[in-house]
């Protein structure tokens, strides 16, 4: 298997969102944003399915010498020698790349945030930095990389709010609540209630009130993307709107996402992302 057939397999397998969105990016750029994603990919599942804080450390250590070598030049993994063959100047997004890795690193510092801008903290790691390479690689030109960081990073914080919502059980399931304390505290839901999967009134005011922020933030971050970056910005366009169709689909199930994982069909996926890009 080569290295872009392995990005494509960890990032982008059919029928997933991912595969769907990175189809809307133009051919000369997706191999690049699918590397993008396996990098992601490959980090979430070292912070989120290690169940051994020393463990994770140390395998999210080793991607840290990695995106090094990547920046040196002498990468060894199938993503980072994907992510050189297809950067210009694999140096040049270095920064980006230990803040995102810096970013799942906090899942294994806590596992509960006391409120919405220690929360913050966390999504602008793992989401706002992450659309922000993505949005940076779409660009086609200069003038666009450099003004993609302006409106791309709250784009990402929001889509990393709105994945938080058809997630919470399974989350919860392995140790992490991404719902600010106080705000379970506010709607009179304790932790054990969502890793114990108990449903109740108390908890669908909850999902609703995180749901309809996630909406309100992703729509607000969508209309802040320059007229002029709309084309360009297919791919994240089409995730931002598979990930509203998604919390659309949570709503309709009466929020029972502690016990099942609440996805959208294929066939829902092609339309939705082919549709997303292409609208003015």
């Amino acid at each position: 298997m080569n290295f872009d057939d392995y990005c494509q397999q960890k990032a982008a397998p059919p029928g997933s969102g991912s595969y769907y969105a990175l189809r809307q990016a133009s051919a000369a750029r997706q191999p690049l944003l699918t590397a993008l994603f396996a990098l992601r990919r490959e980090l979430e599942e070292t912070a989120k399915e290690t169940s051994d804080p020393t463990v994770g450390r140390t395998k999210l250590a080793w991607w840290q010498k990695e995106l090094a070598a990547l920046a040196a030049g002498n990468p060894s993994h199938p993503v980072t020698k994907a992510l050189a063959r297809h950067l210009g100047d694999a140096g040049a997004i270095y920064p980006g790349l230990q803040a995102l890795l810096a970013g799942f690193e906090m899942d294994f510092e806590q596992a509960r945030y006391l409120d919405l801008p220690n929360l913050r903290r966390y999504t602008n790691g793992v989401g706002g930095t992450f659309v922000t390479l993505v949005a940076q690689a779409s660009a086609s030109s200069e003038a666009a990389r450099r003004d993609a960081e302006r409106w791309a990073a709250p784009l990402g914080t929001a889509l990393a709010m709105a994945q938080f919502v058809p997630e919470i059980g399974n989350d919860a399931r392995h140790g992490r609540i991404y719902i600010p304390i106080d705000e379970l505290q506010r709607y009179n839901v304790t932790a054990a209630d969502l890793i114990n999967r108990r449903y109740s009134a108390e908890f669908t005011e909850l999902m609703q009130f995180q749901t309809a922020r996630a909406r309100e933030g992703v729509h607000a971050a969508l209309n802040a993307i320059p007229a002029d970056a709309r084309r360009d910005q297919r791919c994240l366009r089409a995730l931002a709107a598979l990930e509203l169709a998604l919390l659309d689909e949570v709503e309709r199930e009466q929020f029972q996402v502690l016990h099942q994982q609440i996805a959208l069909t294929p066939i829902r996926k092609l339309w939705i992302a082919w549709r997303a890009a292409r609208r003015n």
